[in-house]
């Protein structure tokens, strides 16, 4: 038995032809950045997302920084987001020359916890981050009233949360600017990087579109209008990930679909996530929590399980944050989960006999002590 912890070649060999096709295509026109096939991307991607513009660039940290100076985030300003996240999050803030400031997450959807976030605020909180982790929305409500009420910037980070909502509409669209990896891993993932930034105020998408390429226009090429950045989606992954948005839904219905089956089948020992009512979780990992969580995991892979820890070190206990003078025991709930997470196989090209057998190796290992 063996089930892998993801399979991008089985995805790639499904959609083969389309994505091969698409390729050819580019390669044939003789344009490989910032043409029509980007272009075409950003107005698919706004419609599919319900925001009014997207920008392509070319990461999803890129995406995080760009939004940060568009907003004009910099040194002396404070940024609050999360300790329990990839620290591509909080490395885009401390780019800016912005100091982060890290928060709990919520016990039950490891997203943002509002409460933790208003003790945070100070007179210098300029924007707050809240990550739609594991493709679960963050609790934008109190978030939102909070930023309205203190003027800060909210910046949504949907890295893994391509096609979650909440109350309805889509993540990226509630915030100031909506901030996407297009990784390969993602839901929506290319065959490199990649990554967007979504948006409704004209200004703002125009200020990025400035920071991505040093600042110029289409009128004024090679004169910068402001000092901006190079960060460019190319020609080739915009015209793969447009074949793969016509895919994205089925594939977040399938992963639904297998989450629920995980539900079902998982022990009732094991802490299972949660879809908070409004919310649409697209389960960009499924995350459960376990005690003596490592010698489960060496145990699975011993049975040819792959599992993931997203993440086991939290941003504020890393080396390179230390300056941030968070001591160990500062963010309980973050702390506390980091050593029980465990992220199972999850992949819409899955079948359900797979995510049988890890439910039944899960049983047996636990059985075993």
């Amino acid at each position: 038995m063996t089930v892998p912890f993801t399979d991008l070649r089985a995805q790639y060999l499904s959609i083969k032809a389309e994505i091969d096709a698409a390729v050819a295509r580019v390669l044939d026109s003789g344009w490989y950045i910032l043409g029509q096939e980007v272009a075409a991307f950003e107005r698919e991607f706004a419609a599919y997302c319900g925001a009014a513009e997207c920008v392509g660039v070319g990461s999803g940290t890129e995406a995080l920084h760009l939004a940060l100076l568009a907003c004009g985030i910099g040194p002396g300003d404070e940024v609050i987001t999360v300790s329990h996240t990839s620290v591509a999050t909080v490395a885009a803030i401390a780019l800016t020359g912005a100091r982060p400031v890290l928060v709990d997450v919520d016990a039950e959807t490891y997203t943002m916890d509002p409460a933790s976030l208003e003790a945070a605020v100070t007179p210098r909180t300029r924007a707050i981050i809240p990550v739609h982790l594991y493709g679960h929305p963050a609790d934008l409500s109190p978030i939102l009233q909070l930023a309205r009420r203190i003027g800060a910037w909210v910046i949504e980070d949907c890295a893994q949360a391509h096609g979650a909502s909440y109350q309805g509409r889509s993540v990226g669209t509630w915030g100031d600017l909506g901030c996407f990896s297009f990784y390969p891993t993602k839901n929506l993932g290319a065959l490199g990087d990649g990554g967007a930034v979504v948006g409704r105020d004209p200004a703002l998408i125009e200020r990025i579109r400035l920071l991505r390429e040093y600042g110029w226009t289409t009128q004024a090429r090679y004169v910068s209008q402001v000092r901006g950045l190079n960060s460019r989606l190319d020609e080739l992954q915009a015209a793969i990930l447009r074949v793969k948005l016509r895919y994205l839904d089925s594939w977040n219905e399938t992963r639904r679909m297998l989450a629920a089956r995980y539900q079902a089948w998982l022990p009732s020992s094991i802490a299972k996530p949660i879809e908070r009512p409004g919310s649409r979780h697209v389960y960009h990992l499924y995350v459960v929590r376990v005690p003596n969580r490592d010698r489960l995991r060496t145990r699975l892979h011993e049975m040819g399980i792959g599992t993931g820890v997203h993440y086991p070190i939290p941003v504020h206990l890393q080396p390179a944050y230390q300056a941030l003078a968070l001591p160990a025991g500062s963010l309980a709930h973050t702390e506390q989960l980091v050593s029980e997470i465990l992220s199972l196989p999850m992949s819409p090209m899955l079948a359900e006999e797979q995510i049988a057998e890890v439910a039944e190796a899960i049983r047996v290992a636990m059985e075993e002590g």
